[in-house]
């Protein structure tokens, strides 16, 4: 519970000379998407954003530093963009020759369920920057040494990954014993992490993510849904989830969402209850959402394909939802994918 800056500047050999901040900010508190700027914080060094105008450290930034440290709580999706951080760190330290220890954290999702499609790298972008599915089931440190020696970056850093102590793989979050502490304003919870990798999706359309509200991605919906959705995804019977009506009104909330959505409109949808987190799969949850959501109120439902392609990391869920393509076809690919990825992801 103790700030890792903190200990660091009381320890008589360290000399903690640079911070740097990714997306949400220093003390993760800045809305989803929100640019962050360098900030000066009472007696500690400067603190640069690398959510900003600068996603990549400078050569300026980098100057004098002798080892860069990563320690970030990541929560196991391909469009966290901490995982982005990581690679732009590394690519930057390996070009001014600094070596890069990245402290090893647990993935809340645990280390063994994937979901979702590797990303085609024709569609690589902030939130999507390595060939993986939606949920990838490693640890930071693990997906460190993936980036390294898969040779996804450009550049080779000297990597050093301090592993953690009685960590196992079949573990979530909630049986680590450690305390949630929101990795982003967004993720108030372990139960929210496990809807993120599908409900995400859902930012690439005209639909509500439930942004605006306390308990996003699991409530969405809009003000033209129709609750016949909701009956129709318990009529699908997917494996430990629930669906319920709920109506809700999302607001402007400081350090959660800025102009959500729907701002201070009424809107009727579908809120979500997990019943049993192992069986349960967020991305088939999502992808059967949209296309049930498409079909039913296809004059309101709108998607945007340049979003929606990078968060899914390929053009077919778009297609789908234009009617171009067959849900049968993309729940195939994904189950292709995961089988693909868990025989790569081996080795690390």
């Amino acid at each position: 519970g103790k700030p890792n800056y903190k200990i660091l500047m009381k320890l008589d050999e360290v000399y903690l000379k640079a911070i740097f901040a990714p997306e949400h900010g220093f003390a993760g508190d800045v809305s989803a998407g929100q640019k962050v700027d360098d900030q000066k914080v009472d007696d500690l060094p400067l603190i640069y954003s690398l959510y900003g105008n600068t996603k990549k450290p400078t050569p300026e930034m980098l100057e004098g530093l002798d080892l860069i440290i990563y320690d970030i709580q990541d929560i196991g999706a391909r469009f966290y963009t901490y995982i982005s951080t990581l690679g732009l760190v590394m690519e930057a330290a390996a070009e001014a020759e600094i070596p890069v220890m990245v402290l090893d954290r647990p993935n809340p999702l645990g280390g063994e369920q994937i979901e979702g499609p590797i990303l085609n790298m024709k569609f690589k972008s902030f939130v999507g920057m390595y060939p993986i599915p939606s949920r990838y089931g490693l640890t930071i440190g693990e997906l460190a040494k993936m980036i390294v020696g898969e040779k996804w970056i450009e550049a080779i850093s000297q990597l050093t990954v301090i592993e953690m102590q009685g960590w196992k793989r079949s573990m979530y979050f909630d049986e680590t014993g450690l305390t949630w502490i929101k990795p982003s304003p967004n993720i108030s919870d372990l139960e929210t992490a496990i809807f993120y990798p599908g409900m995400c999706l859902i930012e690439g359309t005209n639909v509500s993510e439930g942004r605006g509200t306390y308990q996003p991605f699991k409530k969405v919906g809009a003000p033209w849904y129709h609750n016949d959705i909701t009956k129709d995804m318990n009529g699908m019977k997917l494996k430990g989830v629930l669906f319920k009506e709920t109506k809700f009104k999302p607001k402007s909330i400081i350090g959660m969402s800025k102009n959500p959505k729907y701002l201070d409109e009424k809107g009727i949808g579908m809120e979500i209850i997990i019943t049993d987190k192992l069986s349960y799969n967020s991305v088939e949850t999502g992808v059967k959402f949209l296309y049930i959501t498409q079909i039913m109120k296809a004059w309101e439902f709108s998607v945007k394909p340049e979003s929606m392609n990078k968060l899914w990391g390929n053009n077919n869920l778009t297609r789908l939802l234009k009617g171009q393509n067959q849900l049968k076809k993309v729940l195939n690919e994904i189950k292709n994918d995961e089988a693909l990825f868990r025989e790569q992801r081996k080795p690390y």
